[in-house]
C-alpha cells in the first residue's frame, strides 16, 4: 500500500508564489520517481516535474524557468515544488506521483487557483 499526500495548494495572485510539497508513505521502493502532473480544466494531465532518487530532474516545457522540483535531503520520500511566477494558465489541480517497479501511484490532488 502506498499513500501520498499533497500540501500548499491555495489561491495566489499572478506572478506569486507557491510551495507544493508531497510525502510518500507505505511500501516504497527505495529506486522511484516522484513528480508533480496537473489537471487543467478541459485539458489532458500533464507531467510539470519529476525527480527520480538519483536527482535526475524532468520539466514540462510550460513550466521551465518558472518552476523548481527537489526533493529532501533527510525524508526521501519527500518532495517540493517551488512554484515561482505563477500566471493564469497555472490554474489546475496538481497530484503528486510515485513511480516504481512499473507501478504508478497517485495523490488525490492539491488545487492551485492563480487569480487575482
Amino acid at each position: 500500500q502506498v499513500h501520498l499526500v499533497e500540501s500548499g495548494g491555495g489561491l495566489v495572485q499572478p506572478g506569486g508564489s507557491l510551495r507544493l510539497s508531497c510525502t510518500a508513505s507505505g511500501s516504497i521502493f527505495s529506486d522511484n520517481t516522484m513528480g508533480w502532473f496537473r489537471q487543467i480544466p478541459g485539458k489532458q494531465r500533464e507531467l510539470v516535474a519529476d525527480i527520480t532518487t538519483g536527482g535526475k530532474i524532468n520539466y514540462g516545457d510550460s513550466v521551465k524557468g518558472r518552476f523548481t522540483i527537489s526533493r529532501d535531503h533527510a525524508a526521501r520520500n519527500t518532495i517540493y515544488l517551488q512554484m515561482d511566477n505563477l500566471q493564469r494558465e497555472d490554474t489546475a489541480v496538481y497530484y503528486c506521483i510515485a513511480n516504481f517497479l512499473l507501478q504508478l501511484y497517485w495523490g488525490q490532488g492539491t488545487q492551485v487557483t492563480v487569480s487575482s
